[in-house]
Parts: structure tokens; sequence; C-alpha cells
């Protein structure tokens, strides 16, 4: 990233400057992770005000032609905004503390949220290569995983070593907490993964991801520890699940809203008597974040375009049960659906 975008994101918000405190806009802009800092751009400038313990560091690793500079101690935020009439703020991830501080000062407040989530809906090449990195380490380390899971082990054990696998293949650390869940508790899509401990014939269903250079992947497989013959139910949906999440991949193109990628695959699931077991929706934006925009679910309007990354999820959970769910971090290329993530997605039984 460079100075152009966060001018390109002022103008948009019709501001004479933006402010932003949040640590992953904070990020966006300056390619600079940290846990203090503001941005402020106008029409002459951009810069990044930190403490002193980043300074040095951000100096040499912020964003081309973005000022770096220590903020004032003691300084409030209203304070260094002296001389602008209007600022543009991310509304939405806005205390309410700083909003009403703000405006206490006289400041016309403007919202930065939209021009933010335009930006980043599309990604840029150095960004795509950076989701494509997290998702190589995720898909390597996934595939490390497999023959150490042990009967015996719990679900927290299975989760630690992928996590650490994970970092083994060049992740910084992990897009969200992993969710691991054996035999019923994967009816849960949110299970908290915990003590159950992995026993022959239990489902297995593990969603995880990574960091690498500030940037998210997201994966979810669903196995077999051994096969006791008693699974003929679960082995049917996996066949409906897997041929819905491959339905997307083939029929959802550039141009397509989220509603209309999101019926491929709950229509397909509604022919198989599946739709009520979905319960989720079957995706979701991809990027600095495991959750941004763009969204594929029943009632999103927002219209897919190449360079977006998203996730094609679906699921069906069968309430103390079982649970299946198959993602892939995609990207829309030429048109077309391009997975990120491409560990194997046959049913696995180990």
């Amino acid at each position: 990233m460079n100075r152009s975008l966060s001018q390109k994101i002022l103008n948009a918000s019709g501001a004479e400057a933006l402010v932003v405190t949040q640590p992953d806009l904070r990020f966006y802009l300056t390619s600079f992770e940290s846990s203090f800092g503001v941005v402020i751009a106008d029409a002459v400038s951009t810069r990044f005000l930190t403490d002193s313990r980043y300074l040095e560091a951000a100096k040499s690793s912020v964003a081309e032609g973005i000022r770096v500079e220590e903020y004032p101690r003691g300084e409030s935020l209203a304070s260094l905004l002296g001389g602008y009439k209007s600022i543009a703020v991310s509304l939405e991830n806005t205390p309410a503390t700083d909003y009403l501080a703000l405006k206490s000062a006289g400041y016309e407040i403007l919202n930065s949220t939209p021009a933010f989530e335009e930006c980043m809906a599309v990604k840029s090449p150095e960004e795509l290569a950076a989701v494509k990195a997290a998702c190589v380490a995720a898909d390597n380390a996934f595939i490390a995983l497999l023959p150490q899971i042990k009967e015996g082990m719990t679900e927290n054990e299975v989760a630690a070593l992928l996590e650490y696998l994970m970092r083994g293949n060049g992740a910084s650390g992990t897009s969200f907490s992993t969710i691991c869940a054996f035999g019923a508790n994967a009816s849960v899509p949110h299970h908290e993964t915990g003590n159950t401990k992995l026993k022959f014939g239990d489902i297995v269903l593990i969603d995880f991801g990574c960091k690498v250079g500030g940037y998210c992947s997201d994966c979810t497989r669903t196995l077999l520890f051994g096969d006791d013959g008693r699974h003929g139910q679960f082995k049917s949906a996996y066949a409906h699940v897997l041929k819905a999440h491959m339905l997307v991949k083939e029929k959802f193109t550039s141009g397509m809203t989220g509603s209309q990628g999101d019926a491929i695959a709950r229509d397909y699931l509604k022919e198989h008597g599946l739709d009520k077991y979905f319960t989720h929706s079957l995706g979701h934006g991809i990027g600095i974040n495991i959750h941004e925009n763009p969204n594929l679910s029943p009632k999103s309007n927002s219209v897919f375009a190449d360079g977006m990354v998203f996730s094609d999820e679906p699921g069906v959970y069968f309430e103390g049960e079982f649970g299946i769910r198959i993602e892939d971090t995609v990207t829309l290329h030429n048109g077309r659906v391009v997975s990120l993530t491409d560990s194997d997605k046959s049913l696995t039984i180990l």
C-alpha cells in the first residue's frame, strides 16, 4: 500500500481529513502492525503517529509516502486535528467516547466505512499474494497434521498441533481460534474446542486458518477417524455438501450477487432435503480480517468482481448427531472461481 490509497479513501469520504485509529484499518493504510497509533491524511500528506515502542520499526516499514511521527504524549486526538472543519472516521468501529470527544470539539464527522469497504473488497496483486501464502501455509500444515492424529488426543491437542504446524510453515499466527470438533460436537457450527477425546469412528471437523503478511486464510475439512460401518447417513450428506461446494466453484462468476452464489449451494441441498440443515450463509469476504465484505448470503446484494477473496463453505448440521462443513478460501480471476486453499476435499478416513 502507499499514500495514494489513503488519498483515495479520503476523497471518497468527502472530508478535509481522514482519521484512522482502528488497528486493522491502520494496517491496511500503512502495512505496519501496531497496538497503538493514528493515521491522519489530508490533501497534502498522510501521517502515522505512534509511540516510542514502534517508532524505529515504523520508520523502516510503513508504506511509501507516509510520514512517521511520534504521538505527542498527553495530547488528545481532537487536539491533533486543529485546522480541519470536517473529518472522516469509521463510525461503525469508533468507540462512543472518541466520537463524542470529536463531536464536542466541533468537528463535522463523516463516515469513512463505505470507502474502506469498497477498497478492501478488491485485493491488489500484493494482497492476493499474501492471502495465497497464508492458504499454502494452512494447506501444508493440515496435510502434515493428518498422520499425527491419534486416538485419545483431545480437541485442544489437535488444534494446538495444527497451530504449531501453521507457524512452522511461515504463519505469524492464526486467523481465528481454531475449531476442532469430535463426534457429535461437530453438529455445532462454531463449537468451542475442548477436552473431548478422540475415539475410533468419530467424525472430525476442523475449521482453521492462519495469517501471513497480515492477511488471512480460512479452511474447513471434515473427516472420519476410522470407519465403524455406521456412517451411511453421514457419507451421503458429505457427498451432497461436497457437490454443493464444487457447484459454486463451477457456476459462480464475476457480476453475480452474493445471494445468487448462496443459492447455487442452497438450492442443490434443497433438492436433496438438506437445506433446512444448512443454517448459515455460504461465505464471507476474507482479507486482513477473517470476516470482511462482501458476503454470500440469501439477502446479499453485493456484486462480486475479480480480485475479491471469499469463502465457499456450505455445511449441514444434525443436532446431537454430526455436522459437515467443507470450506475453501477462493478468489475470482478472469470471471471464474479459483481456489486458494486446495488440500484434498474427498472424504478422508484416517
